[in-house]
Order: C-alpha cells, then structure tokens, then sequence
C-alpha cells in the first residue's frame, strides 16, 4: 500500500515530507521519492529501499522547495528500482500514486503515438502525461486534471504537482484512501491521520469519486459529478491509534474499507503487470503436483474452500481443505507428492501449525499464506506466499481474508497456466480480470448505504441462514460466521442445493434468508431455492448483480445489487456486502465489534 504526502508549505518541506513518509513506513515499501518547486521549476530525489537511503540523497543535494509532494513506493508495475521510484515527471508535471490504473497500456500506447516517451515500467507515469499532455493542448491544469482522471479505469489515489504554477496540489480518490489536512497557512493531503498527523489534527476524509485542488489556506473538493464538495474536518485525538481509525468507528469498518487496497497491494504482488502474466514466488513445480493439502482454522479456511473451488476448476487438480484441528488428530493418508499449504492470518495458529508439521513429517513440500512474514509457520515451509494486507486489528477478519483469496486465486491461474489447462491469451485475460478487481471491490463497498437498511431488519432476528452455490457457498459460511463473532445472533451458511435436505425445516417468516448469487452458471438454480423460500414465507435479502436482479424472482424482501464481475474474482467482490452486513448489525446491537467476547485474534494455544 503505497504512501503519499502533500504540503504546501511557508517553509522548505523536505524535512517534513520525509517525516510523514517515516509515519507511512508501516504500510510497507520499497523506494521512496519527494519533489517540489524550486524557482516555479520541478525538481525530485528519489531511492530504492528503505528511506535513510533517500535521505542520503537528500543530504547530498537537498530539495529546497516549499511545496512538494513525497511518496513510498510498494512495487506493482516494474521493479524496485530508481527510475520506477515516484514521484514521476513528465514535462511540467510531477505525480504520485497509490493503485493500479488498470487502462494504462491503452493510454501509454496512444500518449506514445503523439511522441511522448516514458522512463520508467510503471503505470503510474501515464497520469503525469495526460496531464501533461491535456495542458499543452490548451487546458488549464485543473481542468487537464479532470480530464484525465475521467479517462483512469482503476483504482487509485493521486497527488499532483504543477510546475510554474501558483503553489497548489491536486489530489484525487478512487479507492485506496486520501485526506486533506487543515493548517495555519498551509495545507496538506495524505494517505491517512498518521501522514498528516505531525503537522495538523484537523483533517477531510475524501468520499470515492472526490478531488482536490489545495493551496496555502483552503482546499477545494469536488464530488464525482464535478460539482463542489463538503467534506466534514474532524479534530483527531493525539493518539495514533485512533488517528489510525480516520473517519471510522471501528477498526473493523476501516479495514473493510482498506480491502481496495490491500488487494491492490496483493495482487500486484503476484501478478507481471506489463507481460499480463502471473508470477508466483517460490519454486514448487506445479504441472508436476499430484493435489493440494490445505489446512487452516475459522475465516482462514473459508479462504481455502474458495481456493480448492477456483484451483479445481482452473487447474483440474485435486484440492482437499481440512479444519486444521480434526486434521491433526485424524492421522489422514497423504502423498509426498502433494504440496501443503498452511493459511493462518498470524502464522502463530497452534492448530494450524500442528497439521502444517504433520504433512512435512509425511515428506510434503509446504507453502504459507500469511500475514506475518516473520512468523513461526513462514520460517517453517519451502515457500511463503505473503497477503501483503498490512495490519489487521479487528479480531473478525476482513482485508486479511479477501487478500487470502486474493493470493488463491491468482494461484489458481498461474497453477493452471503451468499445467497447460489454459493458454497465454486466457492467462493474459484472466491477469486482466485480477487488476480490476480493486476497482470493483470499492464499488462493492460503496453499497453501505443499502446494506445498513438490511442490517436494521436482521438485527432483530434470533437466527438467519446463507445460501450460495459454487464459490458462493464458502462465502455464506463466511458471512454466517461474520454475524456469529460479532453480532452474537445464531447464523447458519448452507449450500443452496442442500436446502431441501433438512434446513428448509428452519424457514419461517422470522428468518432472514440471505442468498449470494451473482449471475453465473449456478444462477438459474440459486433463483430456484429463492422461490422455494419465499413460498414458505421466508424473508429473503438477495445479493446478486444487475443481470442478476433482472433475472430474480419477484418477491425478495431486499435486493443488495453488487457490480457485475468475471466469475473469478465474484467471491472477492460479493465479500463485502456481508462483511457490511455484519458489522451494521453488530453495531446497532450495541456489541464490541473490534474485540468481540470470548475470541483473540491468533489462537496460539489449542
């Protein structure tokens, strides 16, 4: 998750955007740049790694400017290296960015065309040529601003330096987080409360869809639409962990929140971005493997089910998810020739762990979905495929458990590509399906509204069911188990096709049934399990997709209508609404809903 600071400032800034930059250490990095006006002129430093290496630069040719912008750089498109480092310049304009701007071949291809040439492999560098090249044919820079952020397919968060200009910063969001803090004279933008937080406790969450034009004493925000903007300044508190919240009651509703990004981040990780190619660590021959063992506990394992549906169906090879305390115990039968992957948030998970030992002890090759590079269970295998969420603090897992699906999921595309079951033109489309799911996810999101008029009829019930069919069915065992850990209401995830054998018993006109079902090949007979509820009076919250709702039944009590997506990345996009779901209700219960009673956050002990 890439970090971003901007300040227009009555003093040299350097001292200051590295500061910042220290506080957005925490979201993982490796290059960093700041730039800055100097005499109307653009200048930067920039370096790969860790940021005293910037600041060596730094020392060596200071950046005397007192407006500038800085950022910390988690590699997506190309290396870490110098020349892909931001903050990136084309002709009088400098960016930094946070995302991944999903149409940049397109619009590289067409700013080469009119002879601009790019420096570096990322994507990022397209938005200062637009921008760049938008004020060369006349436009001013703010509405060269807009007009290329109208043309951006993607997720992302923009800050933009103007040389020459009157001392302003332009910055935009679509997804991933931004804020604009309020000063004595001066003005800042950020990626949250802990960049701004030396200089300023008074700050403006940016909604999606906003931008920003900052200068010495104002900001201007405008909506989606174009049209001015309010966005509410709050007074944060001096301690960093609510300041970490931003604008969010919960650490919970934050991370729900943070998932464009975090799965931005993920992804990115495991995917060539330029060759549109997955590229998975670690040297385990997949087109050799015989099947996979997967073992985790709770959400971690609801990963892994989703996991076994899409590697199955990609690869053709066999997957097995097992709860890792019964596995522990049952002495299973296994294969040297299969390839263990323990998933565990922390790493630290006894259970897990136990039944990760057990498959090296049967001569097993081993890999780790974690969160914690450093933990017990990612020193202990062959490969560790890290999440890349960034710290989770609500006990129920949220970003952590859509960017275990995301590392699966990826996996199921790159297993398949090596075992010949799809060619490099699937690949390449399949790679272009995973970078829009960023995009998609905080479109899901920006459902909360409706959820919360869900959440009202459902934190009345005493129990309530989910159904789904395909990758859907891990998904209402998820969502159930949301609602138990932190709303304390009775929850239930069945497969829909199990319905009739045993839990149709349970409807009635008290029970919420919720049905994930986004138009795919499962749809006719999910509809079909719709009907037969309804018509024994249950109350059906149906979660599905526009084609999705042009198709359904009549007769749902709510329709919660998520964007439409690829089949591949649907359970990634259809998470949130039920994650939504849960904490609403969990709220409006008045519960704990970071620190739910009786669960911890690592199970470290049986």
């Amino acid at each position: 998750m890439c970090g971003i600071i901007g300040i227009v400032g009555t003093a040299p800034v350097q001292d200051r955007l590295v500061e910042s930059l220290k506080r957005l250490e925490y979201r993982g990095y490796d290059s960093a740049g700041i730039a800055g006006q100097v005499d109307g002129k653009l200048q930067r430093r920039r370096a790969p790694g860790k940021l005293r290496e910037l600041e060596a630069v730094l020392v060596a040719d200071p950046l005397r400017a007192t407006t500038g912008i800085g950022h910390t750089r988690w590699a997506t498109h190309g290396a870490p290296t110098e020349r892909n480092a931001h903050p990136h310049i084309a002709g009088n304009v400098a960016v930094v960015h946070n995302g991944i701007i999903e149409n940049f071949a397109e619009l590289r291809a067409e700013m080469q065309a009119k002879g601009r040439v790019f420096s570096s492999d990322t994507d990022s560098e397209v938005v200062a040529h637009l921008i760049d090249q938008a004020m060369t044919e006349g436009l001013a820079p703010l509405a060269a601003f807009e007009a290329t952020i109208a043309r951006l397919r993607g997720a992302y968060a923009l800050a933009v330096l103007v040389g020459g200009e009157r001392e302003v910063i332009m910055g935009a969001r679509n997804g991933p987080p931004l804020a604009v803090g309020y000063g004595d004279g001066e003005m800042f933008i950020g990626s949250d409360g802990m960049a701004l937080g030396p200089f300023t406790n008074r700050v403006a969450y940016l909604s999606d869809g906003d931008y920003v034009v900052i200068d010495h004493n104002s900001a201007r925000i405008f909506d989606e639409a174009g049209l001015p903007a309010i966005r509410p300044i709050k007074v944060l508190a001096a301690s960093s962990a609510i300041m970490e919240k931003g604008n969010y009651r919960h650490f919970m509703e934050k991370e729900i929140h943070d998932q464009p990004e975090g799965c931005q981040r993920t992804i990115a990780a495991y995917v060539d971005t330029l060759a549109e190619r997955t590229a998975v660590p670690g040297d385990i021959d997949f087109a050799t493997l015989q099947r996979i063992q997967i073992v985790a506990c709770g959400t971690a394992y609801i990963a892994g089910l989703i996991g076994k549906y899409l590697i199955e169906q990609l690869a053709d090879l066999p997957v097995d998810v097992e709860v890792a305390s019964e596995f522990r115990y049952r002495e299973p039968a296994l294969n040297a020739g299969s390839l263990a992957i323990a998933i565990s948030q922390s790493g630290e998970t006894a259970d897990t762990l136990a039944a990760l030992r057990y498959c090296q002890a049967k001569g097993m090759k081993s890999a780790a979905v974690v969160n914690a590079v450093d933990s017990t269970i990612a020193r202990e295998v062959d490969v560790v495929w890290p999440i890349h969420c960034g710290p989770e603090i609500g006990v129920a897992s949220t970003k952590a458990f859509t960017s275990q699906v995301s590392v699966l999921t990826t996996l199921a595309v790159a297993i398949a590509r090596a075992r010949g079951k799809i060619d490099a033109a699937e690949e390449r489309r399949l790679v272009r399906v995973l970078l829009e799911a960023p995009r998609l996810i905080a479109e899901s999101i920006n459902l909360e509204e409706a959820v919360r008029g869900v959440a009202l009829e459902v934190s009345k019930a005493r129990d309530v069911l989910y159904l789904g069919r395909g990758p859907m069915y891990p998904l209402a065992l998820e969502g159930a188990l949301k609602l138990k850990e932190i709303s304390y209401i009775h929850a239930e995830g069945y497969a829909a096709g199990e319905l009739k054998h045993g839990p149709i018993a349970l409807v009635d006109e008290h029970t919420p049934i919720v049905i994930l079902a986004p138009f795919d090949s499962y749809f006719e007979k999910s509809a079909s399990n719709m009907s037969e509820v309804m018509a024994r009076g249950g109350q059906v919250v149906f979660i599905t997709d526009p084609e999705g709702e042009r198709h359904a039944p009549p007769g749902a009590r709510v329709v919660v209508t998520a964007p439409r997506c690829d089949p591949l990345i649907a359970p990634l996009v259809m998470s949130a609404p039920i994650q939504l779901l849960a904490y609403h209700v969990a709220v409006l219960k008045g519960a704990d809903v970071d620190q739910p009673r009786n669960l911890a956050k690592s199970v470290t002990v049986e």
